[in-house]
């Protein structure tokens, strides 16, 4: 057998695309079992209503209908959500916790408050059937004066969601470090803007879906989901049933993506396995659009007053930030604002901070976790600020972010926010960026238009961001060496399009010489993998990776044991060279991993060494790792229309020890049209009275194509001292640096016109009258 290439940092096609795009995968809508019940929600029509009565005989009456519930049949059968204030990937639970003043049933019984709460589920032998017969359940609505606005849930006056929430607010936070009120007290100018983090919707290419069904064997059930953390969701339900986890087997198949939104347990999950559970029959549920844009959980929506306390060569002495959060009608991930405030000094030396969260309930969908989940929030403040100060100041951007950068010496450096980042050289990626992008002739051309005033105008931003990822409290993983010699591994960390089974096999094939082609890598399954915590927060390799090199670290010292036995050596002369295990310094005497494996499982072992070769590893990371990176873009923007072209994006990016080139390239690319979009296209918008604007495609506009340009990306390497990988997370971080780039270029695009500043999305019309205004 040939050994193995140096696969780990080398250029490799991906796992996972065979079965991808040859359509053989298996979704949750592809599964089928015998008597499978389809299963359709009777939703609110109302953003805040009294229930009255709710009629269901006639939906009973329909041909195929196997059962209708409501609220009142899931009292003392599935307990109220959230069911607690518990962990997830992201760092954290349902913020300070749910109280019981602020759970629901997963069927509303007496009030909804948000449109798209779900009253009533209709079970059929057919979807058809179902969602002809949700149509004939009638409800009694009482409906009650809405709020959706943050300002005005908390004036006087204004309707309460829940009693014990005084002002609607959920809660609050300051992280006040330093002297900041001196330090606005001596600076030479204060620089002050409110900023807008539009609410954005999900839109994983697969919506939610969910199959439940009775587990004869346990007693309990089975479920598929599409979720990102089978394990956190086993947790979720076993509290909502009050089963033992063990009676509990969640399956997540291929997932279609996630950005965060397919964390937790959502209302129709628990009724499915309510279902499952109580009557004994298997269900199935899969999410319409309509339902996504309703029911799944938003993210961002931000209304955020900053201010920097400045001197006159650019330095920021001072800053203060007010992040008044829209949350929602009931708290999942509520601390999701905290994070901003965590990182609420990105990549500068600013040690004077008054930074604050309110947290506020409103009639609207749930705000939680979306794809960098509060750190891009804080890096689109502090990279818009940094633009205006360097207006204000009349000196350029890069001046400004060089003047005010923490510098390589500092590290490891402890942020007034409570942060400790383990390592960073922003200007190098700073300055690579600029030479990448052709900074200096991007600014000639940018004159040279304004001078003959063509109809287009040029603009450039630049945006440095840091972030935290590598979220704990711990990952796992088993690597086992089959009598074969070929490799099974299993993960904690369920993938939703990374690539881990690609990127940990790449690990595994270095480290224990066997060929990449012959492990085969397995997740998503609570039965047969490790306790995990699940893939979000770009965790997934600095600390699942890292269980899969400690797993397999173990592995291979167990086959230098049982190579040593065979050779007749010391195990600590044993080394494994090109994929053999020989005797130091004697390359003739060596074996194979097949050899080894198959006297591991033999009786002619010695006495003392157990029989296999297999082991398993938690990784449990000291702290969080903080990857970084600049992005530059360049735009068009038409004078006569406001159009913006978004015409180059050039990223320099330092995630640390890079894997798998080709899946890091691919985060890239999806981060950064999420970014974009975000600058120039998505926005979730309800009406005053809580009625979903954009509650479909038609609505809701995520781009296309031709809205983006070829990306240019480089990097940077600065590994961490906190993983044995030294890896970093690259998942969000384009989404984290590209949307500030790209206001921050339209709004250098309008400087000319006086132009301050535009709230996101930065629309045509937006832009046209930004600058005919």
């Amino acid at each position: 057998m040939a050994g193995p290439t140096k696969l780990m940092g080398a250029m490799v096609k991906r796992k996972e695309d065979p079965r991808l795009v040859t359509g053989t995968s298996t979704y949750v809508g592809d599964i089928a079992l015998p008597g499978l019940g389809h299963v359709a929600f009777v939703r609110s029509p109302h953003a805040h209503a009294r229930i009255g009565g709710i009629e269901v005989s006639a939906a009973r009456a329909r041909p195929g209908v196997r059962l209708v519930l409501t609220g009142k049949d899931l009292v003392g059968r599935c307990a109220p959500l959230p069911v607690d204030a518990g962990g997830s990937a992201e760092g954290g639970g349902g913020g300070n916790g749910a109280s019981l003043g602020r759970q629901h049933y997963a069927l509303s019984i007496d009030r909804v408050r948000y449109v798209g709460e779900p009253v009533a589920a209709v079970v059929a032998t057919s979807e058809e059937s179902a969602i002809d017969a949700a149509t004939e359940v009638l409800v009694e609505w009482e409906p009650l004066p809405a709020v959706t606005d943050v300002f005005a849930a908390q004036a006087p006056g204004a309707p309460q969601l829940f009693d014990d929430a005084a002002r609607n607010v959920e809660h609050t936070n300051q992280i006040k470090a330093g002297d900041p009120d001196q330090a606005f007290a001596r600076a030479d100018r204060v620089v002050r803007q409110r900023m807008l983090n539009q609410r954005l919707s999900g839109i994983p290419l697969e919506p939610r879906a969910c199959l439940a069904a009775p587990d004869f064997t346990s007693g309990g059930i089975q479920v598929w989901s599409t979720t990102q953390a089978p394990h956190v969701l086993r947790k979720d339900l076993a509290a909502a049933l009050d089963l033992p986890q063990n009676q509990i087997r969640v399956i997540a198949p291929e997932v279609g993506g996630g950005f965060g939104v397919k964390f937790g347990l959502y209302p129709e999950d628990a009724v499915l396995a309510t279902v499952a559970h109580v009557h004994r029959i298997p269900v199935r549920w899969t999410e319409t659009r309509i339902e996504h844009m309703t029911g799944t959980t938003h993210g961002r929506d931000q209304v955020t007053d900053v201010e920097a306390a400045v001197r006159n060569d650019g330095t920021i002495i001072g800053l203060r930030m007010h992040v008044i959060a829209n949350v929602g009608a009931y708290p999942i991930f509520t601390f999701i604002p905290d994070l901003t405030l965590m990182m609420g000094v990105g990549v500068y030396r600013v040690k004077d901070v008054d930074l604050r969260t309110t947290c506020v309930f409103t009639n609207t969908t749930s705000v939680a976790a979306y794809r960098g989940a509060g750190r891009p929030e804080a890096a689109y403040y502090l990279e818009r600020l940094v633009d205006l100060v360097a207006t204000e100041l009349q000196l350029t951007p890069e001046a400004v972010r060089r003047t005010n950068f923490i510098p390589p010496d500092a590290f490891p450096y402890q942020t007034p926010t409570g942060q400790r980042y383990d390592s960073g050289e922003y200007d190098r990626a700073l300055t690579k960026a600029l030479e990448v992008a052709g900074y200096a002739k991007l600014r000639t051309e940018q004159k040279v238009r304004l001078e003959k005033k063509d109809r287009k105008l040029l603009g450039v931003g630049i945006a440095c961001y840091v972030e935290m990822c590598g979220f704990g409290p711990f990952e796992s993983a088993t690597v086992r060496v089959e009598p074969s010699g070929t490799v099974t591994a299993f993960t904690g960390t369920s993938p939703h399009g990374q690539g881990h089974e690609t990127t940990f096999a790449q690990i595994i094939a270095d480290h224990l010489g066997v060929p990449f082609d012959q492990i085969v890598v397995r997740h998503g399954d609570t039965a047969n993998t490790p306790m995990g915590n699940g893939t979000g927060g770009s965790r997934s390799l600095c600390v699942g990776g890292s269980a899969i090199f400690g797993a397999t670290a173990k592995v291979r010292d167990k086959a230098c044991q049982v190579a040593a036995h065979m050779l007749e050596a010391a195990p600590a002369d044993v080394t494994l060279v090109d994929g053999r295990y020989q005797v130091k310094g004697v390359p003739g005497r060596s074996l194979t991993l097949p050899e080894i494996a198959a006297r591991a499982y033999s009786d002619r072992l010695p006495e003392g060494l157990e029989s296999g070769l297999e082991a398993t590893d938690f990784f449990r990371p000291p702290q969080l790792v903080y990857p970084f990176g600049t992005h530059v873009a360049v735009v068009e923007v038409d004078r006569e229309t406001g159009v913006v072209t978004v015409k180059d994006l050039f990223t320099v990016d330092d995630c640390g020890t890079r894997i798998s080139p080709m899946l890091v390239a691919g985060q890239v690319h999806g981060g950064l049209a999420q970014g974009i979009a975000q600058a120039l296209l998505e926005e979730v918008v309800y009406a005053a009275d809580g009625q979903l604007v954009t509650g479909s495609l038609m609505d809701y506009a995520v781009p296309r194509a031709d809205d983006l340009p070829l990306f240019a990306t480089g990097e940077t390497v600065t590994t961490t001292p906190f993983n044995p990988l030294g890896a970093k997370g690259i998942g969000e971080a384009a989404t984290i640096g590209s949307t500030p780039a790209i206001v921050n270029a339209v709004v250098d695009a309008l400087r000319p016109f006086g132009v301050r500043h535009l709230d996101m999305p930065l629309r045509p019309e937006r832009v046209w009258r930004a600058i005919h205004g």
